[in-house]
């Protein structure tokens, strides 16, 4: 199976979710919370500089419950500015 590439859109959107993710970190060290999830530090670091923009499901939901955010606040700040899509 090839993968495609991610779009503009897609690494925009791990760009925001980076970002919140690293306001929600606020004063918590990066390995605690890397730990606290389950991910390895330089994961964490990854996402939180987009340059993991588009990580596994699994992985926000262990961030979102590592750093007590809900699991839609980050789904919202993936999502926002992304075009919507009709259902098919």
């Amino acid at each position: 199976m090839v993968r495609q590439p991610l779009t503009a859109e897609q690494i925009a959107a791990g760009q925001r979710l980076g970002v919140a993710l690293r306001a929600a970190r606020a004063g918590r060290s990066l390995v605690e919370v890397a730990l606290a999830a389950g991910i390895s530090p330089e994961t964490l670091r990854k996402i939180e500089a987009g340059r993991l923009p588009a990580p596994a499901f699994g992985t926000v939901v262990c961030l979102s419950q590592a750093l007590d955010v809900p699991l839609g606040d980050l789904a919202d700040a993936w999502l926002a500015d992304m075009p919507v899509r009709q259902a098919s």
